[in-house]
């Protein structure tokens, strides 16, 4: 993820910063539910199958964050994605997702 926004594929780096929380989120599932994880990609779903208490904001966090799944794999959304994703825009979510990673893995 960091070594995409210095090449500046920001719309990528957003992309592999969502599987990084999704793993992460899928671990705590493991870890807590002692069971295989849901096969799906939506995070604050995920989050909420665990019934873990989110810090404020990382509700709508992970629900802006699993839209860069989409945005980032579906040649329909990829063209407006690639616009919206400057480095100002990259570089707050990438922000955000480096807190929410710090959390969960402080969570496992």
């Amino acid at each position: 993820m960091q070594n995409l926004i210095k090449t500046k594929e920001f719309s990528w780096a957003l992309f592999l910063g969502h599987l990084v929380i999704e793993k992460l989120l899928k671990a705590l599932y493991v870890r807590r539910l002692e069971k295989h994880p849901v096969f799906f990609h939506d995070l604050l779903r995920l989050a909420k199958k665990i019934d873990i208490e989110l810090p404020t904001a990382y509700d709508e966090w992970l629900d802006e964050i699993t839209t860069f799944n989409l945005n980032a794999r579906y040649d329909d959304y990829k063209q407006s994605f690639n616009q919206l994703c400057t480095i100002d825009f990259a570089s707050e979510w990438i922000e955000k997702i480096e807190t929410i990673r710090k959390w969960l893995i402080s969570q496992l």
